[in-house]
């Protein structure tokens, strides 16, 4: 499998609804971000809960997130930042930050 998004690119993380097990904190969906890094490829999570053997692998993404972005009311400095692993199923393209 072939990574869809590039370091420097804007995602935005599904805001779906997903029952049982996801590896995606609910406070970043919905939300805009850029791409920082592509860790590699890791068997799926989400169906390895479940017994199943997690193919085929999925990329996964450093999503960095701004902090004021994320939290309203948030005092800290404008260029803190928060960085999470997100699987790329879970991430869409071209999202306007």
């Amino acid at each position: 499998m072939s990574a869809a998004y590039q370091v420097g690119e804007k995602v935005r993380v599904s805001a779906r609804g997903h029952r049982g097990h996801h590896r995606v904190p609910l406070y970043i969906k919905g939300r805009a971000g850029v791409v920082e890094r592509m860790l590699g490829e890791e068997r799926n999570p989400e169906t390895l809960a479940y017994g199943e053997n997690g193919m085929p692998r999925v990329p996964v993404y450093q999503v960095r997130f701004d902090q004021q972005a994320l939290w309203p009311g948030y005092h800290g400095g404008g260029r803190d930042c928060l960085i999470v692993d997100v699987h790329e199923h879970w991430l869409e393209p071209g999202a306007e930050q």
